[in-house]
């Protein structure tokens, strides 16, 4: 064998991470970095490899994203794309409630609306976010522990994979509360469903359970999380039984009336337990860690690509729009939301608003004052 040791070479292992650990934070709101042993087949710990979690941890207001959390989001991923050592990059949230119901709407309702140019520098970040999530070297997964709502439904897809709660509630609210799905959804949802459910999926509010999220090929995995003693317990808010109403299949779709009432106070009180999850994530993770890094993750890119070609047709426009969309419709719609307890109301009046568009309306603070709840006496 050739001797190819008078060659010179450099010794020791190069930083290629781009931020330090300052982007990262215990305390809420921020994001938590953390990197987790590998688990085997027998559940034992494998030394030196490790899977990366990316986790939000803002569980006060449904763990949605502030200005500092989408940066230590991207932060996250870089870190988990550059470190040898990591398997998969794990994208999570504290608590048992929400996953992400997307950006803070108290931030954009006092800061943000009303300030197009700002919030235009904000999506600047907010598309490096859903860059960094779909350039991630690494196989990415959604581990949905609650609601995953608006801006979180988005960040969440652009994950490789996806692993939820059954008690995990999926949907947009744009076009609701004064925006556009235009962070992913409009992108994904029609590479991902037929034209017309993507359609419905992003224009009506409509929030969908996990196990029609399943059904529909939308996540990969919908596991009970309710344990009553030894029995694990499936959501009960939702029909788990695969029959026909009407000609239609209801499999997956809420419960409504005393049924869906007596649910809800059952949940209320119910035990969590996320142990069958993180097993099966683990079992994912051993499955990725046994295989050849580099044909993984090309194979894992050459899926990607296919979401990541809508995403970048329309990201940049989809910015513009959105920052000039803060001094009108996000500007009433946020305000409206961020108002609830003043007003007792989290939307808009539609029906004055659509009678003075059609009136022709000039869009001045009389305009708005006459579509926004008054405060409660």
């Amino acid at each position: 064998m050739a001797d190819l040791s008078w060659l010179p070479r450099e010794s020791g292992t190069k930083d290629h991470f781009l931020w330090n650990e300052a982007q990262f934070s215990l305390q809420a709101p921020g994001v938590m970095f953390e990197k987790k042993p590998v688990l085997d087949a027998a559940g034992k710990p494998v030394e030196g490899l490790y899977s990366a979690w990316i986790t939000l941890n803002n569980p006060t207001q449904y763990n949605s994203y502030t200005t500092e959390m989408v940066k230590g989001v991207i932060a996250g991923f870089q870190r988990a794309s550059a470190d040898s050592s990591v398997i998969t990059a794990v994208f999570t949230a504290v608590g048992d409630k929400a996953f992400c119901t997307g950006g803070n709407t108290q931030e954009y309702a006092e800061y943000y609306s009303g300030r197009p140019n700002e919030y235009g520098l904000y999506m600047d970040l907010f598309n490096a976010m859903v860059d960094g999530i779909l350039g991630c070297k690494k196989p990415t997964i959604c581990r949905v522990n609650g609601m995953r709502v608006a801006g979180g439904q988005e960040i969440g897809m652009a994950c490789d994979l996806t692993i939820s709660s059954d008690l995990a509630i999926f949907g947009q609210a744009g076009t609701r509360h004064g925006s556009a799905p235009d962070g992913g959804s409009t992108d994904f949802l029609p590479w991902m469903l037929p034209l017309e459910l993507a359609m419905w999926n992003c224009v009506s509010c409509e929030f969908w359970s996990a196990y029609k999220m399943k059904q529909l090929g939308l996540i990969s995995k919908c596991i009970p999380v309710i344990k009553d003693g030894d029995k694990w317990v499936r959501n009960p808010a939702v029909i788990t039984d695969q029959y026909l109403d009407d000609g239609e299949i209801v499999y997956g779709e809420f419960k409504s009336g005393d049924a869906a009432k007596q649910a809800r106070e059952y949940v209320k009180t119910a035990t969590t337990s996320f142990e069958r999850l993180d097993a099966e994530l683990n079992r994912i993770i051993w499955i990725f860690t046994n295989l050849f890094p580099g044909c993984l993750i090309k194979s894992v890119e050459g899926i990607r690509l296919k979401k990541k070609f809508f995403w970048d047709q329309a990201k940049v426009i989809n910015r513009h729009w959105l920052a000039a969309n803060m001094a009108t419709e996000a500007y009433l719609g946020f305000n409206a939301f961020n108002t609830k307890k003043i007003t007792g109301k989290d939307t808009i009046d539609f029906i004055e608003y659509r009678r003075r568009i059609a009136g022709s309306s000039a869009f001045d603070a009389e305009f708005m004052a006459a579509v926004l709840a008054k405060p409660k006496m």
